[in-house]
Parts: C-alpha cells; structure tokens; sequence
C-alpha cells in the first residue's frame, strides 16, 4: 500500500507543494474568489489573485490566511482541498499523509485550526512542524548536530529567526512583518510623496522591480501607473530603488530588533557557532536586494541567502515527511 506524502508550505502570499521525488509542483497564491451572493467558490490561487482588485461587486477575493495564520476557515479547507486535489489528483485510491509548515510563534489553537482544516480538505493525517525547522532542512541545515546555525525565514506575512541544534529551536523570535507590510509601506509611501494610488499588485511589483534594502549607488527606476489623489485621473510616475528604501525604513528596523533579540538570548557557545557559520536566509521576501548585507551591517553577522530561498520551507516538508521517524522531535501536533 503506497500512501502519497504532501507537504505544504501554507504561506500568506503563496502556498507551495512538494511531492516527495517529484520536488515543488505547485506554487500559487493563497487567494480565494468568493461569490459574494451565495457564498460559492469561484476560484483558487492564480486564477483568484488575477481577479483582486478587478473583481464586481458580486465576487470577493479574499486571502483566507493572515501573518501565516488562518483568518478565514473555511476558505482555508477550500484552498488546501483544491490543492491536495491538484497535486495528487481527484480520483485516488488512499487519503495522503499532509505535513504542513507554520510559523513558529502561532499557538496551539491556530496550530489545531491548521491540523482540522488539512483533515478536512481530505488528509488521511496532517502533521504539523515549525518554519524555522524545515526552513533550515530544505536549506540543507545539518540541524541534527550538537552546533549552533541560525535561521531566517522571511515570507509574506511574517519572519521567523531561530538558532537551531540538536533537531530543535534553542532560541526564537516571531515577528509579524513579511512581504505584504513592506508591499502596504511602499504603496502609503507613493499615496503621500506623489498623491498617486496604487493597487497592491503594483506596490509588490515595484518591490520586486527596483526594492532593496540598501540604498543603491545605480538607482534603479520604473514607471508606475495608479490614479491621481487629487484629479481622480490615470496618471503614471517614475518610482525609484531609494523611495522604496525610504519607504520600506520601519518594517526593516523591526526585523532587525527581531534578529538583536534572538542573537542577545543565544547561549555563548552557540553565538560563537553562529558568527563562524552565519546566518541563513531563506523564504520569498529574504530575496529583496541587499537584504542580507543590511542584516549583516546591522548584527555584526555574516549572512547569507539560502539556494532556492523561495522553496525551503516546502523542501523541508517533503523532507521531513520522508524522513519522519528521524524529526519526530520537530513534529508539534498530528492527527
């Protein structure tokens, strides 16, 4: 009897799946349309994000998931149902076994929220393991041996910063900031410099675009289009890497005060461990530019992007499902 193994990396932006030798198949948004007359699903994931912001009244786009946790039940079973759907296809012979990724500082109310949406949505057993974990495992961590290597996962929602020996989180720090805070700081940014508004696809595109960290000796630019504050009109302006810089001032220093606070509560022999190693990067938002230079001005640390940073956490899963007697320390909650 071969029972299918997923594991899902349940993000506030995107949701990505791995099947074990087949590596990521999926990565999608976390986005649902939602009818907004007899509440039927509509769509899920790119189909969805390609409605936000164009929708009728008659249709919602929701993201049923918020700082990595679930904000909207229902819409959450929806979503991981269609997704299992995807990966394994409709017609199967046996429930698979689903281990899904959570950020480490949610609670236990949430983390069950997690295990009965996944039973729902058609799992035959849903376990649950913490980012930072399998952050650290897809991003090919020794995290088994008795030294000390540190963690940051940064995603849509949240960023999580973890020294990690043995198999577990020796020290921790959650912080709810993450892609989308910086995509909302750079659109307030644009509303009140150049009494343009724009949407949220257009704040991240500029991010992607011309956003770093630092400020750049070549500055970067793009046009950006939106509607004028004043007029009402279309209008379209040139944004710069140092508006996004400037934008951008707040979400970063809370990162880094996040990151002070793990390295201040690090016994010696593992900050000794971790200033030899440096830190390890990973998650979507950890590929903004001159974010790791920025950490490391800021700490004193070396740090370094991860390969594939987008795609750690849904490797870790796929790993650790394979490998589960092996992490069983990691594991927080199956069913």
């Amino acid at each position: 009897m071969i029972i299918p193994k997923i594991g899902i990396d349940l993000g506030t932006t995107n949701v990505l799946v791995y099947v074990p030798k087949r590596g990521v198949i999926i990565n999608e948004p976390s986005v649902v349309a939602v009818s907004a007359i007899d509440k039927k699903i509509l769509a899920v994931g790119k189909e969805a994000k390609d409605m936000l912001g164009r929708t009728p009244d008659t249709i919602v786009a929701h993201r049923p998931l918020k700082d990595g946790v679930i904000a909207n039940y229902r819409m959450t079973e929806a979503m991981l149902r269609y997704f299992i759907n995807k990966s394994i296809g409709g017609a199967r012979l046996f429930r698979p076994e689903v281990m899904v990724a959570v950020p480490g500082g949610v609670s236990s109310v949430e983390r069950r929220a997690v295990v009965d949406a996944t039973i729902r949505a058609g799992a035959r057993a849903a376990y649950i393991i913490k980012e930072p974990i399998v952050a650290a495992i897809g991003a090919d961590i020794p995290i088994g041996s008795a030294s000390g290597h540190m963690i940051i996962d940064i995603g849509g929602g949240t960023m999580e910063a973890a020294v990690i020996s043995l198999g577990g989180i020796v020290t921790s720090a959650s912080v709810r900031i993450g892609g989308n805070k910086l995509d909302t700081a750079i659109a307030d940014y644009v509303r009140r410099k150049y009494g343009l508004a724009i949407g949220e696809r257009s704040a991240e595109d500029i991010k992607i675009e011309v956003g770093s960290a630092l400020y750049l000796e070549d500055r970067l630019e793009m046009e950006v289009k939106g509607r004028d504050m004043v007029t009402g009109l279309p209008r379209t302006i040139t944004v710069t890497s140092d508006d996004t810089t400037d934008a951008i001032q707040h979400e970063l220093g809370g990162m880094i005060s996040s990151l002070k606070e793990v390295l201040n509560s690090t016994p010696p022999e593992l900050s000794a461990d971790v200033m030899e190693k440096g830190m390890i990067l990973s998650g979507g938002t950890s590929q903004l530019r001159n974010l790791p230079e920025l950490f490391s001005q800021a700490t004193g640390v070396p740090a370094f992007l991860a390969d594939e940073p987008a795609f750690c956490v849904a490797k870790g899963t796929g790993i650790a499902l394979e490998n589960l007697a092996s992490y069983k320390r990691s594991i927080l909650a199956t069913k």
